[in-house]
């Protein structure tokens, strides 16, 4: 486990997908790290992957494991998809997800909205030249949601993509210099994410929760049930802008019910994006 605790991890396939971010948020190689190439600042991790879902699913894994803790963070894939016909350099925040292996489908429900276009996304094991449907195409955005979500709350995962290729430009034109620049262009973007993503997190942190306190002291709860009650109240707490929480501890008997209630309450909760 590492010291430092990003409040965004940003997942990137290419190095020329990643440069632009290194250089726009001043990050530094992570030396220690060999698998992957990982660049870090105080509130930021960058991981370059590789390509395709695999690389991309043994990307995040390996860094989360590394890096993640109980105090709430987020989650980004920053990189580039294919199209039938919008312009090159545009970009979307992809609000549907589709493995075409294996059909399975995801929808992030994003707490924060941003000043992009929403799109939905297809997840292929090869570059694909057709240009036949209305969806993007990419090589490991299922990936990267499917081994997110396992680590982050749906709400704190973001999938954003540049446009590098359309039935005008075809996939085979890319160059790394063009996809830079494309990533360049939209960087205000990720910094509006993080901004906002600084603002909360550094609100629920300075303010421990006295709900917490509470909770603790009246059941018996393990180191791990901790974490878990911590992260579930951060949770909340971002999800509903601050609002409290009743918790009737009477019918709730033990830290594992107080545990489930708290997730139930979460997924039942409404947020508008």
């Amino acid at each position: 486990m590492h010291s430092n605790t990003p409040k965004l991890f940003v997942y990137a396939a290419l190095p020329c997908e990643a440069k632009p971010v290194v250089e726009y948020f001043n990050l530094k190689k992570e030396l220690t790290v060999q698998p992957f190439a990982v660049y870090l600042n105080k509130d930021i991790c960058l991981t370059v992957t590789g390509i395709g879902k695999s690389a991309m699913a043994a990307g995040v894994a390996y860094t989360q494991a590394l890096f993640s803790s109980d105090q709430p963070y987020f989650m980004l894939n920053l990189g580039i998809a294919g199209h039938q016909a919008s312009a090159l350099g545009e970009l979307f925040l992809m609000d549907k997800i589709t493995d075409v292996d294996n059909q399975r489908r995801y929808y992030p429900s994003q707490v924060f909205s941003l000043p992009c276009q929403k799109g939905s996304i297809q997840t292929v094991s090869k570059p694909q030249l057709a240009y036949d449907s209305l969806d993007f195409f990419d090589m490991e955005a299922s990936a990267f949601y499917e081994t997110a979500v396992r680590f982050c709350a749906s709400e704190f995962i973001f999938c954003l993509k540049v446009v590098s290729d359309n039935q005008r430009s075809s996939v085979e034109n890319i160059q790394p210099k063009q996809v830079s620049e494309g990533i360049a262009r939209h960087l205000t973007v990720v910094d509006l994410l993080l901004s906002r993503i600084v603002a909360q997190t550094e609100w629920v942190n300075q303010s421990e929760p006295q709900l917490f306190e509470d909770c603790v002291q009246r059941y018996y709860v393990t180191v791990n049930e901790r974490q878990q009650l911590k992260k579930l109240l951060s949770h909340w707490d971002l999800l509903t802008d601050h609002q409290g929480i009743e918790i009737d501890t009477s019918s709730l008997k033990s830290a594992k019910e107080l545990l489930r209630w708290l997730n139930l309450k979460i997924q039942g909760v409404d947020f508008y994006l």
